[in-house]
């Protein structure tokens, strides 16, 4: 049996476009949406979404494309765009009966949920962002030989084709790679989750493709249109990161900080997936956010 969230409910929801989500819910009480990053699904916030559940409605989605929400063909590159990926995430919390919700992402899901903090500021009450820099940020960040730590973000940047058939080839040694090489601690990630994670993946290669290919093409131009406005994000907001920033040669804090007016910025010690590596300080962390 495959591992899920224990105590939560499953259930596909339609959010746009013949789109539905798969997404695990438990608790009762204010709502926060926890969204989850690559090469992962909901699972990753087990143990996060299990402690908040005592106080609050946790809403756990496969993001489109993932896991076992659905995977919609992407023909004209906006499909898996953040924005219309945040979209999902307003319509999916609204179908739930909350018009107003705190939200937190992982990676990807941080991309999705920074986006929907500024498409949709009436909506967002609290923002967490997990080891990620805006998409914009990110790649302005990524320079010479230190660049090379990103490489699958130019390798599905690539048009369709290549990409799609290089991972099909051998997709368990590609994302096996990075639930490997960005934990630093291999207990963290049992056996069976692991493999649940690979079992999604393998069977969701064009969608991811597509999703990391919008990241570097149209999300930018979201991000720099936002930029040159002047938009800001108007909540509390937290984020947790590594420090890429010594490693690569940036400010974190200062990148977050130009967005975020109201931001607390920690660097933790853990490994990239922390919320299963220290699920303890994250979930203190997201009831510190939601106390702002």
């Amino acid at each position: 049996m495959p591992p899920v969230i224990a105590g939560f409910a499953h259930h596909r929801v339609p959010v746009a476009d013949g789109v539905s989500l798969h997404v695990a819910i438990g608790g009762s009480g204010p709502p926060i949406v926890l969204l989850h990053g690559f090469p992962q699904t909901h699972l990753m916030w087990r143990h996060v979404a299990a402690d908040l559940a005592a106080d609050h409605t946790v809403i756990c989605p496969d993001l489109r494309g993932y896991g076992a929400s659905d995977k919609p063909a992407d023909p004209d590159g906006t499909g898996y765009a953040k924005r219309t990926m945040a979209a999902d995430i307003v319509a999916l919390a609204r179908a739930l009966g909350h018009e107003r919700f705190a939200l937190a992402g992982h990676d990807r899901g941080a991309l999705v949920a920074f986006r929907a903090a500024l498409d949709h500021p009436a909506a967002i009450t609290h923002l967490a962002c997990l080891d990620v820099l805006p998409t914009l940020d990110m790649w302005e960040a990524l320079h010479g030989t230190t660049a090379a730590v990103g490489f699958h973000l130019y390798l599905m940047a690539q048009p369709p084709g290549l990409p799609e058939r290089l991972i099909g080839a051998a997709p368990d040694l590609f994302f096996g790679h990075f639930l490997d090489l960005w934990t630093g601690d291999p207990q963290a990630i049992p056996a069976d989750v692991r493999a649940a994670y690979l079992d999604a993946c393998r069977a969701a290669v064009p969608s991811i493709v597509a999703d990391y290919r919008a990241s570097a093409g149209i999300d930018t131009d979201h991000d720099r249109a936002d930029r040159a406005a002047g938009h800001r994000l108007r909540m509390p907001v937290t984020v947790l990161q590594q420090d890429w920033g010594a490693a690569l040669g940036y400010d974190a804090a200062a990148l977050w900080r130009a967005w975020a007016p109201d931001l607390r910025h920690t660097t933790v010690t853990c490994g990239h997936f922390m919320a299963e590596e220290a699920p303890a300080d994250i979930a203190k962390a997201l009831r510190d956010l939601l106390t702002r």
